[in-house]
């Protein structure tokens, strides 16, 4: 322990010069956040004309009617309009707040706040908890007309919003009431490592952090998701005899198997598995049932086992505190710089005793670049693995028998053809972009992951129609 903060003292030392150099930060904030949301626009610029082609790519040319293709790419043209306007807007938002000192404003209205019940600036934990809330509330306002446009005009339009007006208001409360129920305690726990372990915080800080992470895997599904969805115990029948038959063949340890009603929001499919090493849990969408054939869903799921197959959750995690040390080693040069805080229009007084949650905030800022690179490196990591889920389901029969040698596995030969048949069909139900700059790619993955990973299942099984010229 000693040698790891030592390490860490030395890279204070090389970073000192935050503390007493006059640095202009905010411009430096304003000037890289407005260029990541410029750069995201121009993606988004150079994936528009696509939306103009008339027909599908050849590998899924058979899959698609050209009545259905003509409304996938007019969703598509809808949602890239509504994305480049949304981000140049929120870009705006925050801009305005660090130009006009809205932070600055923020605590100094949490501190009047407390005032009011008897507490004054010596009580900083509690501050803290009034300016996020205060925060919280006035960023909010300017972002419920965009979450309005996009479920009640532009999914009502293209079919896909089962949300109604009241229950997307007891959604927002419910949210808001969450935030915190959890959040509160979570900051005061979070700035109280810092008070009590001094300049040695960050492998206490670290541990909380890893607990609070893991905490909420279990809290999250069992109780927070049921105040917003229904889960059923998923209905006797073919479909849960597969299922639990292939969890027990990869002996994975199945608990509950849930169906959960996404149809009550929106027609769009999923599924995922949640839970400890030890006890784990898969949830199903209604909407997946209904739209798949039962042998297409166990397809589904022996993806989903194949991130639980290859511990892509525990690598992922694992990732998530490299990145978090990162952030947290760095930190403390900006924790005491009273000139940063400065930079960002908190008055003197404030700025020479900087809190805690001001500065993590304003150091958060400053980490814009960085954090942009390694958003991208997530991605490329997080599209291997899928590739990987979705290799691990055609290659299914050769796993069991790695698992369980004695075990028969003649049904699972076609695995790989009900995947790709089952995600064809989602990617044609949910309407899904086809046609996806190669650029976009790289940053975007949630843009396209699922026709890369059509195009992977199409290599795999050497579907007739795929072209190798396809890419």
């Amino acid at each position: 322990m000693e040698f790891l903060h030592q390490q860490l003292a030395q890279v204070q030392r090389h970073l000192a010069f935050v503390a007493v150099d006059p640095i202009d930060w905010k411009t430096y904030v304003q000037a890289f956040s407005w260029g990541v949301c410029l750069f995201e626009s121009y993606l988004l610029l150079r994936q528009y004309p696509l939306y103009s082609k008339k027909t599908p790519p050849p590998v899924l040319a058979d899959h698609f009617t050209q009545e259905v293709f003509d409304k996938s790419q007019t969703y598509g043209k809808d949602k890239a309009k509504f994305s480049l306007f949304a981000g140049l807007y929120k870009q705006a938002i925050d801009s305005a707040f660090l130009h006009y000192g809205i932070y600055a404003w923020a605590w100094e209205v949490g501190g009047n706040l407390i005032s009011k019940f008897g507490y004054g600036s010596e009580y900083e934990i509690t501050q803290s908890i009034a300016f996020c809330c205060v925060l919280f509330f006035v960023s909010s306002i300017p972002s419920l007309p965009l979450s309005i446009y996009q479920t009640f005009v532009l999914e009502e339009r293209h079919g896909f919003n089962k949300t109604t007006l009241g229950l997307f208001m007891a959604d927002m409360v419910k949210g808001w009431a969450i935030g915190l129920v959890i959040g509160a305690p979570f900051l005061s726990a979070f700035l109280y490592v810092f008070k009590w372990a001094g300049d040695r915080f960050v492998p206490w800080l670290m541990g909380f952090l890893l607990a609070f992470q893991i905490s909420m895997v279990i809290i999250y599904p069992t109780i927070i998701q049921p105040l917003f969805n229904k889960l059923s115990p998923l209905e006797e029948g073919e479909l849960r005899n597969r299922i639990e038959s292939l969890a027990s063949k990869l002996k994975f340890p199945l608990t509950h198997l849930y169906e959960i009603d996404g149809s009550k929001r929106s027609s769009h499919s999923n599924a995922y598995f949640f839970g400890l090493p030890w006890s784990k849990h898969i949830v199903i969408f209604d909407t997946l049932i209904k739209e798949s054939k039962p042998e297409e869903v166990e397809a589904v799921l022996a993806h989903e086992l194949g991130h639980w197959y290859y511990m892509h959750p525990t690598k992922l995690l694992l990732v998530s505190q490299v990145h978090i040390f990162s952030i947290l080693a760095l930190f403390p040069a900006f924790m005491y710089a009273p000139p940063v805080l400065r930079s960002f229009d908190f008055p003197k007084h404030i700025a020479a005793q900087p809190p805690t949650i001001i500065a993590f905030l304003m150091f958060q800022m400053i980490l814009t670049p960085l954090e942009a690179i390694v958003g991208i490196g997530m991605n490329a990591v997080s599209r291997r693995f899928e590739y990987q889920a979705d290799q691990f389901a055609c290659e299914l029969g050769e796993k069991v028998k790695l698992v369980n040698p004695t075990e028969k596995t003649a049904d699972m030969d076609d695995m790989g053809d009900r995947l790709g048949r089952a995600l064809i069909q989602l990617h044609v139900k949910n309407l899904s972009t086809v046609w996806v700059d190669w650029l976009l790619v790289v940053f975007f993955l949630s843009f396209k992951w699922n026709l890369v990973r059509l195009i992977t299942i199409s290599q795999i099984l050497c579907i007739p129609s795929f072209s190798p010229d396809v890419d």
